[in-house]
């Protein structure tokens, strides 16, 4: 079984001996002809049509998921995190930062922050004097005194705050995945904090195994 998803900057691939990304940019030409069944998930549709026309019997997981929401326009891949959370808080840091919350199996809501590039890019475009290098190491509990330390402490901040909010609210579990998890666990130490860089594909798997067994019914 191979698994795709095509988020907005990347193919990111999963077969059963390695895993591989490759921007939305280059060709597919050079990856091979695979003879597993390939399923994906996408919320770039530029990027879709370039995939379908390298894999055209690819099955698109959108098709076989069933999953219950009052979230107009609620994306497949957040769909697919939070299908098998019971109760969490599903945070998925990518291109752009993504959080959901699940409630004895029941979908609350969301909302959608950008992703860690996305900010780091904002601040040299209003000014080249506000250049900086990002860094992780900053304690948000202090006011910064220098310019580079000002910057990250807001773009983290901006992040922390809302995902603490909701987790004071729901006292539920905070799930992390996706590329960037990593970059913010620091930050909800003593919290009820999972780590599953890899959720959207342990997922994917359950769906399409799930559907498989209902096949046969």
């Amino acid at each position: 079984m191979i698994l795709c998803d095509i988020g907005n900057t990347t193919f990111h691939f999963k077969t059963s001996k390695k895993e591989f990304k490759i921007s939305t940019n280059d060709t597919l030409d050079n990856l091979a002809n695979f003879k597993k069944n390939i399923y994906f998930i996408s919320v770039n549709k530029k990027a879709t049509k370039k995939f379908l026309l390298k894999y055209p019997n690819a099955i698109n997981i959108k098709d076989i998921i069933h999953f219950e929401t009052l979230y107009a326009g609620m994306g497949i891949d957040r769909q697919v995190v939070c299908k098998y959370t019971k109760n969490g808080i599903i945070v998925d840091s990518g291109s752009a930062i993504t959080v959901d919350i699940m409630k004895n199996a029941h979908h609350k809501g969301g909302f959608i922050l950008p992703g860690i590039h996305a900010f780091c890019k904002t601040y040299p475009e209003i000014s080249k004097k506000l250049s900086f290098q990002f860094s992780n190491n900053i304690n948000l509990d202090k006011i910064p005194l220098k310019t580079n330390d000002a910057i990250n402490y807001a773009i983290l901040n901006s992040i922390v705050l809302p995902i603490l909010k909701v987790y004071k609210k729901y006292k539920v579990p905070i799930y992390f995945t996706g590329g960037n998890s990593k970059v913010l666990l620091k930050y909800f130490k003593n919290k009820n904090v999972k780590n599953n860089k890899n959720l959207i594909f342990k997922s994917m798997k359950k769906i399409i195994n799930d559907n498989k067994k209902e096949s046969k019914c």
